[in-house]
């Protein structure tokens, strides 16, 4: 058994790029050239803190006429917010801070510029204790019972 059984292969292979060198536009269409699978993806606002969207139609629609246009809150919900706030005695800001929004949303909502989300109405309605939607604007919000 002075010889062994085994052959014995060598694999020589060029290493690819690493990192940031297999990103570039060079080293994909080199791989492209040479008939590799490539699988690409383009993470769109990446890095960015985008929390509400703007898609290009928004930015259109708004531009457009008059029956292609944005419904915009009232100005009756504006003074109710407005006056709300004032009542538990809070700021743009406070307001803003509690609900977990930027200052100038609350400002866009009580001058009547904002488009209503109803996830935003929503938490300045539980905020300021007022209906902001349906028929009873300005009524006071009925507590929720907990059912058992």
């Amino acid at each position: 058994m002075a010889e062994s059984d085994w052959d014995t292969v060598t694999v020589l292979r060029k290493k690819g790029p690493s990192g940031p060198q297999a990103k570039s536009k060079q080293a994909i269409t080199s791989a492209q050239r040479r008939g590799e699978d490539l699988e690409t993806t383009k993470k769109w606002a990446a890095g960015q803190n985008k929390q509400h969207l703007v898609s290009k139609n928004t930015a259109k629609l708004d531009r457009e006429t008059e029956e292609l246009h944005h419904d915009r809150v009232s100005l009756e919900v504006g003074k109710v917010i407005q006056k709300g706030r004032q009542d538990k005695g809070f700021t743009q800001k406070d307001l803003a801070t509690k609900i977990n929004e930027k200052p100038q949303v609350i400002a866009d909502y009580e001058s009547g510029k904002a488009i209503p989300s109803n996830q935003v109405m929503g938490k300045i309605e539980r905020a300021i204790g007022l209906k902001l939607r349906g028929k009873d604007i300005g009524l006071p919000l009925e507590p929720k019972s907990k059912a058992k």
